[in-house]
């Protein structure tokens, strides 16, 4: 099992590369960062029935910027994002962003993307919430072409472009992972489709247990699955590693940096006391 740090970035908590480092010093394999372009002021839907978003969703660094800082500050941490909004991107600078970065990072990244939950955000963005989930495979499919053909073109239902050329490629080959999130059925197709590996939402170890079997059974055991706010205790680990998780992601809150430093401290010691290390 890895273990990786996810959290919400932003300009009132540990600076990205203090944060880098001290998740590197502590053993973890990751750092995962998530992603709001803003926040509308009105809301079309509460979140699940959950209201106004905590203060992080408001003031959430850009997650390209906090991980190029990650990577000059540390060797050997995978870093990821946990979820880039790619309905809401222009697919083209996504492509040049995530090809510079693994390139900075000398093949440590990861790309988790997902839909978004926002309708008032993915509006603003000029994006149908109705279609945004087409949208995404089409751009998924569409990186894959930029970073690995010379020339590259698409043409989809949403997402088209004539032949272009696109440089940096990524240092990985064929590209940097992507990880697909979400949990719901059209998100599992859509792993199963165009996705490397699955940025689960938190959810028992019999669910996604159930869904690995689900992508076994359609072709894809080849499918790595990072956990997103896993449960941070021993018996979940356990349980977690039984159902075939692969990276369990602790949420680290969003606080000032010796907080956070000894919030990294009780993480570390609790994966290192599960014996799951």
């Amino acid at each position: 099992m890895r273990y990786a740090i996810a959290t919400f970035v932003t300009d009132e908590g540990i600076a990205p590369d203090r944060l880098a480092v001290a998740v590197e010093e502590r053993g973890f394999d990751s750092l995962i960062v998530t992603e709001h372009s803003h926040m509308p002021v009105a809301y079309h839907e509460p979140y699940a029935g959950a209201g106004t978003p905590g203060r992080e969703y408001f003031r959430t660094l850009d997650p390209f910027v906090v991980l190029t800082a990650a990577a000059a500050a540390t060797r050997n941490l995978s870093l990821m994002t946990g979820v880039i909004l790619l309905p809401q991107r222009d697919v083209l600078y996504t492509a040049k962003e995530v090809a510079s970065l693994d390139l900075v990072a000398q093949g440590r990244f990861r790309l988790g993307v997902g839909v978004g939950w926002n309708e008032q955000e993915m509006r603003h963005c000029g994006v149908d919430p109705v279609t945004r989930g087409v949208k995404m495979t089409e751009q998924v499919r569409a990186l894959k072409q930029i970073w690995t053909q010379d020339i590259a073109e698409f043409h989809g239902r949403i997402v088209d472009f004539a032949p272009i050329y696109s440089w940096p490629k990524p240092v990985q080959r064929p590209h940097p992972p992507i990880y697909v999130g979400g949990g719901s059925r059209a998100a599992l197709r859509r792993l199963r489709d165009v996705g490397d590996g699955w940025l689960a939402p938190p959810m028992p170890a019999n669910d996604i247990a159930q869904a690995r079997q689900w992508l076994a059974d359609n072709g894809r055991g080849d499918i790595a699955i990072t956990l997103f706010a896993a449960t941070a205790n021993p018996k979940a680990l356990v349980e977690y590693a039984a159902a075939g998780v692969n990276e369990s992601a602790f949420l680290l809150p969003t606080m000032p940096e010796q907080d956070s430093l000894r919030e990294l401290d009780r993480l570390a010691e609790l994966v290192t006391a599960s014996g799951e290390w």
